[in-house]
């Protein structure tokens, strides 16, 4: 087995000393270490942003479990012109290789344990959503995030899908005044799905799993805090798939009454066109803006919400990221937005099993 080449950091002065060697590094133009963890999820992001920025080098890869096969990850690098080196054990690839950044996409349920490791390494982490699969999790890594100053954030990727990127910038501007009510929706096929969505704690359920993109466009279109939460979620029908629920719906209220639902299925068609359909609807005090189907509609005193929108987004999760880990503070997702919703995907897929309302205030802190 290899062995820790280098010791953890012992305090924060030492970690800000590493990143700033990290940065400086970057800003030089010198190539940036990537490491990644995992063959699940989105890991279409990673490889999407290697595209655009020859300054990043593939290290290393690990399928973070001896469940899944690196092959994914290796087939997809060597497609790109990379070499990775293959590690069995994640742990020692980290220490070994000493990566400036790390995606992290492995089983759903060890994210919060494989982000937890990077950070406590001082390297910044691209992770699966949802990063947590439980509230004791999500303490650990406010922890571990607070501890040591490395970034964080989530492939929480749809907010740089040119219509609600779209959608969000027009709502910022002001196109329907101040928002009120929304209602988003996410349907997706079931097919036949691996054996561990068949369980909730490796599937993580279909709130956290499926609803996390959801629960952040109502938090990303509003930027006002959660209050109160009621769901239902049911594993009728879900055609064999243990107790994976297939149907969900969340009722949020948020700060200053602002009222919003999230709709959330695995029920749609194997004959549809496409294997999602991701929609959102916010009504505001002067108008309402619809994203359906990849478009966007807007009611207002200027718009009919008959023809649908010009859209665009100039902006990659992937490039993001890296912006982040070098100090800028122009980015869509934060830290604090992936501590937010993920919260918020806990307490509603608890609300669910309890069948009550949940009061965020009424939490105990979790870091």
């Amino acid at each position: 087995m290899c062995q820790y080449l280098r010791r953890l950091p012992e305090h924060n002065g030492e970690i800000r000393k590493r990143r700033s060697i990290d940065n400086e590094r970057a800003n030089k133009g010198h190539s940036m270490k990537l490491a990644m963890i995992g063959c699940r999820g989105h890991n279409a992001y990673v490889f999407d942003g290697l595209k655009k920025h020859t300054d990043v080098n593939l290290a290393a890869v690990s399928s973070g479990t001896d469940e899944d096969d690196v092959s994914p990850l290796t087939e997809q690098a060597v497609q790109l012109g990379y070499d990775p080196t293959v590690y069995q054990n994640y742990r020692e690839m980290l220490d070994a290789e000493a990566p400036d950044i790390v995606s992290v996409a492995g089983p759903f349920h060890q994210v919060a344990d494989m982000t937890t490791e990077a950070l406590n390494r001082g390297i910044s982490v691209l992770a699966e959503k949802p990063v947590a699969a439980t509230l004791d999790q999500l303490a650990q890594l406010k922890n571990a995030y607070q501890k040591n100053r490395a970034e964080l954030v989530t492939m929480m990727g749809l907010r740089y899908d040119p219509a609600f990127y779209t959608a969000h910038s027009l709502v910022q501007n002001g196109a329907i005044g101040t928002p009120r009510l929304l209602d988003a929706r996410k349907s997706y096929k079931l097919g036949t799905r691996p054996e561990f969505y068949k369980h909730r704690e490796t599937s993580t359920g279909i709130i956290p799993w499926v609803g996390s993109h959801a629960i952040d466009w109502i938090y990303w279109f509003t930027q006002q805090p959660f209050t109160s939460v009621r769901a239902s979620h049911s594993a009728r029908f879900n055609r064999d798939h243990g107790d994976l629920e297939v149907s969900a719906m969340c009722h949020f209220t948020l700060q200053n009454d602002v009222s919003a639902a999230a709709s959330l299925d695995f029920l749609r068609p194997q004959n549809a066109v496409t294997h999602g359909d991701d929609r959102i609807r916010v009504a505001g005090t002067d108008g309402v803006i619809e994203v359906r189907h990849g478009n966007v509609y807007l009611i207002n005193a200027d718009h009919s919400g008959q023809i649908p929108l010009e859209i665009d987004c100039p902006r990659h999760i992937f490039s993001d990221f890296l912006s982040l880990t070098q100090g800028s503070r122009d980015t869509l997702l934060t830290t604090k937005d992936v501590f937010t919703v993920t919260e918020a995907c806990l307490l509603a897929r608890q609300a669910a099993d309890e069948d009550r309302v949940i009061r965020f205030e009424e939490q105990e802190p979790t870091a």
